[in-house]
């Protein structure tokens, strides 16, 4: 079950007796325990009927004789164990979930990895309850996801905005909405989202971002990078080399694929390239004339170097500033 599906569902008030959430998204997970914490129960009934557990903190029998009980003046109590991958005993509560009590709601939160559902207890809790593995988005997809999310929020944003926001922000969408709760606040309702904003709300610059900077290093315009790379020196821990050096890589990473597919059909070469659409295709296309196949292999091998400067794995390196290896790595490729 997918999670529009499982909050639907919820939202329907049709509930299973056991949701087992896993898997490296927090976010998603949050969003259904916190869901069926807030808006289950009344606020009277919590006091009798809501339990929350802490995986370090509990044990199996403590948890599986509190899901036992049954509710209070109430239809259904609701058990919840966070962060349940600290439980030691976790496999222990398997006779309760091969026959849990109907009355009861028991939330399981299994975050940052997933669960081996092959076991006894995997097997029981696909057979008896709600299993959603929470799956991280891919960084193509995050652009969309912030377009969407903000909708929510009746704000809306463009693509190039959105993938601004994307390319600093990463796939981390707990972080992301941390984020977009800026513009939430500071934008009344109906505001169409700007470069602008994101820059006074949320810190990214609209025209010094890794965006402008891949853009520049794509259309070989020394003198727009050298402008950008100044500003990211002097504010370093807006722009930390890490970043921009993943950020580099996904790009040149691409344009190296786009050579190989290059005489596919547009569509095809669109979905190769994890693209949203044909008008980003176009800025790839300029880049690979730039950047012949042989030049993209030098600026990747470039980029790996400095991956490993950045890290301070390069005992050869004299260079420790994170500036100072900015600067030479990007030297390296508009010259690559």
């Amino acid at each position: 079950m997918d999670f529009q599906q499982i909050q639907q569902q919820l939202q329907q008030k049709q509930y299973a007796p056991i949701y087992f959430l896993h898997g490296e998204e927090s976010y998603f997970i949050d969003q259904i325990s916190d869901y069926i914490e807030a808006n289950v129960l009344s606020d009277a009934e919590k006091s009798f009927n809501q339990t929350i557990f802490y995986g370090k903190e509990v044990d199996a029998k403590t948890l599986m004789d509190t899901c036992m009980r049954y509710p209070m003046m109430s239809s259904h109590q609701v058990v919840i164990i966070k962060e349940a991958q600290e439980m030691k005993g976790l496999k222990d509560i398997l006779p309760y979930v091969q026959k849990p009590v109907p009355s009861t709601i028991l939330v399981i939160n299994h975050k940052h990895k997933k669960y081996n559902l092959n076991d006894a207890l995997g097997k029981a809790l696909k057979k008896e309850g709600v299993v959603f593995d929470s799956k991280p988005l891919y960084e193509n997809q995050v652009p969309d996801w912030i377009v969407n999310y903000l909708k929510t929020k009746k704000l809306n944003i463009n693509a190039e905005a959105a993938t601004i926001m994307s390319s600093y922000l990463g796939t981390d969408l707990s972080k992301i909405v941390n984020e977009i709760e800026k513009l939430v606040i500071n934008l009344p309702q109906g505001t169409n989202v700007t470069p602008q904003h994101i820059e006074a709300y949320i810190g990214i610059s609209k025209d010094y971002n890794v965006f402008e900077l891949q853009r520049a290093l794509g259309n070989r315009d020394v003198v727009k990078a050298n402008r950008i790379i100044q500003y990211f020196a002097a504010n370093p821990r807006k722009n930390p080399l890490t970043v921009v050096i993943g950020a580099f890589y996904n790009y040149f990473s691409k344009i190296l694929m786009l050579h190989a597919v290059s005489n596919s059909p547009e569509q095809e070469i669109i979905q190769a390239l994890g693209l949203r659409s044909a008008f980003f295709l176009k800025e790839y296309r300029q880049s690979a004339k730039n950047f012949p196949k042989s030049k993209v292999e030098n600026v990747i091998h470039v980029l790996k170097e400095y991956d490993l400067k950045s890290k301070g794995i390069d005992f050869n390196s004299t260079n420790t500033k994170e500036e100072e290896l900015l600067k030479e790595m990007v030297w390296k490729i508009l010259h690559a």
